[in-house]
């Protein structure tokens, strides 16, 4: 991979950086500094030697700013033994640090502190992933943590959190095997609802046995077990959901569910629901209105590979790597099977160009399980990170302790429908191997590019930053509803530069694999001047435009100050689209 020379200093050296021609030197695109940082932190899956399926598919974690300081702060989430627990010990739980970057860009100012007590955040049982979102609009995010066993929801109150599990309508404590979890607005009326996937009907109790080629004890695969219907919560606006699973027919097709990422894949300006089932079919129900879905993956051509077969899925990113406009999927899968990229024809018509974009070939040794869309080194053009890890003996590695093993990717996007493996000049960070899990992305220490948070089953967490040397300009976005949901989740951003092209990204913190990720929208810019104007399309219907915005910042947008204001007929589209208009938006009128 070519990045062009360029020269940055070192203390009172100058070295040729990573892609110069004239030298095999280069610096490391990232650095790895968990725990230089401050996060001190390892996963526990519990094994015992008894091969339960959930000690290799946890944990995921969170990048989100609990505190609204500015910062992204982290959450990891952690497991524990299955059985045998010893009376009267410690039990294990998630933890949250808070992030006290005290210079913006500045990288030794990065420090974490574990503020799990302090915070009244006390989570137990078995843990698996983690989703973001401020439901109750009050200006700080919220959290939904799925278990092995029942899930459990935090509201945050100006930094303390407490467990409203109970208290906020029934069946959110799913006793089910949860695995990811999605907050989106789907039927656009101001607020957050709750996407929950569940995996298989395991128990400890009737655990399998299952065995390698070679006859050896081993994990089993997810086809051995029942797999069980996801959730749909609906939102209440009274700090309540609603268990509208039925009704919204999402229980008509099951799937032994991993990874979900909500976007308008057909551009009805609905939000639909995309789930990553492994061993089985993938769904993709697409919001028909009125609170209905219909499972269309099929016709859509993202339920099965270019054979008709189901995969191994895990994870799921949602983007537009080809700068069309239109969000198109990519899906980690298990090794051998290569990892998929689906790419939208318009109106949720999907082609997998897994083999001619590069991808095919550059994963099919790994098991994929996190990963997003993110423009590492701000060239305007979205690439792609892969967290990956075994879930059955690898050969290679047998006879070792933990034989599951392997190192992550980095694919570096060379024209907009084409890949190239970047991972050799990440640097040292991707050379260690690990059990990969879960991955979460934002710019941790706000320097303009997106740095990786990555879970690793039974091991540490790795933080790493980006130190992308490369000089190009980058824009972040962050956005307030106050007609729509406060975090703007859902909403289609976009930047004009001054030859007159847009990028389109929308806002999430959804996709992955058991994690949540920063909901402010990033866009690298590359070597362009400044920029022309900010779009912003509100999940509601509203569009609005801000100029003269600055590069190299993070731009704050809230809702009903661009120069374009929310009109009144396009809440009234937005009625007559969804069947329903939420409170807040009905006193504005």
């Amino acid at each position: 991979m070519r990045l062009g020379p360029c020269i940055r200093p070192i203390g009172v050296l100058w070295i040729l950086v990573a892609g110069s021609p004239l030298s095999g030197e280069f610096t490391a695109l990232f650095d790895e500094r968990a725990a230089e940082v401050g996060l001190h932190f390892e996963h526990v899956n519990g094994a015992t030697g008894r091969y339960h399926l959930p000690e290799i598919m946890g944990a995921g974690g969170a990048l989100f700013d609990y505190d609204t300081d500015g910062d992204l702060d982290v959450l990891l989430i952690q497991g524990r033994q299955l059985e045998g627990v010893a009376a009267g010990a410690s039990p294990l739980a998630a933890r949250l640090f808070r992030n006290d970057l005290s210079s913006p860009g500045d990288v030794a100012s990065l420090r974490f502190t574990d503020v799990t007590a302090r915070a009244g955040f006390a989570p137990g049982g078995y843990g698996m992933g983690v989703a973001a979102g401020d439901y109750d609009n009050d200006g700080d995010p919220d959290l939904y943590l799925t278990n092995y066993g029942p899930n459990r929801l935090y509201r945050n109150d100006r930094g303390r959190f407490t467990d409203v599990t109970h208290t906020a309508g029934a069946g959110l404590d799913d006793p089910r095997w949860s695995t990811s979890a999605a907050f989106s607005d789907y039927d656009a009326d101001g607020d957050l609802d709750l996407f929950v996937v569940n995996y298989v009907d395991f128990s400890v109790d009737g655990s399998k046995v299952c065995q390698d080629p070679t006859g050896a004890r081993d994990y089993c695969g997810p086809l051995q077990f029942r797999p069980v219907p996801d959730r749909l919560f609906r939102n209440d606006g009274n700090g309540a959901f609603t268990d509208v699973s039925e009704r919204s027919g999402i229980t008509a097709a099951t799937g032994a569910g991993l990874g979900v990422a909500s976007a308008d894949f057909n551009g009805d300006r609905r939000m639909d629901f995309y789930i990553a089932n492994d061993g089985m079919a993938n769904h993709l129900w697409l919001n028909r209105g009125n609170g209905v879905f219909e499972e269309d993956a099929l016709l859509a051509g993202v339920a099965f590979n270019a054979d008709g077969q189901p995969e191994g899925s895990m994870g799921v990113a949602i983007g537009d790597p080809d700068a069309d406009g239109d969000p198109d999927i990519f899906v980690s899968n298990i090794a051998g099977e290569t990892h998929a990229f689906y790419e939208n024809l318009g109106g949720a018509r999907f082609d997998d160009r897994r083999l001619p974009a590069g991808l095919a070939s550059a994963t099919h040794a790994y098991t994929g399980f996190g990963t997003d869309w993110f423009d590492y080194d701000n060239d305007g053009r979205l690439d792609l990170f892969v967290a990956n890890g075994g879930v059955t003996i690898l050969e290679a590695l047998r006879g070792e302790p933990y034989p599951f093993r392997q190192r992550n990717l980095l694919l570096h996007n060379i024209g907009g429908r084409r890949f190239q493996d970047a991972t050799r000049e990440a640097g040292p960070a991707f050379e260690a191997a690990h059990v990969g899990r879960g991955a979460a992305f934002g710019d941790v220490d706000n320097d303009g590019d997106v740095d990786v948070l990555v879970t690793n089953n039974g091991g540490p967490v790795r933080l790493m930053l980006n130190r992308n040397p490369v000089s190009r300009t980058s824009l972040q976005v962050r956005l307030e509803g106050t007609l729509d949901n406060r975090q703007g989740l859902g909403a289609r951003v976009g930047v004009r530069r001054q030859d007159g092209t847009v990028l389109w990204r929308h806002a999430r913190t959804d996709g992955s694999y058991l994690s949540a990720s920063d909901p402010r929208v990033h866009f690298g810019l590359g070597g362009a001047a400044d920029v022309e104007a900010v779009l912003v399309e509100w999940p509601l219907g509203g569009r609005e435009v801000w100029k003269g915005v600055a590069r190299n910042r993070i731009f704050s947008v809230r809702q009903g100050t661009g120069s374009e204001r929310y009109l009144a007929e396009t809440a009234a589209d937005a009625r007559t689209t969804t069947g329903r208009v939420s409170s807040r938006a009905r006193r504005s009128q």
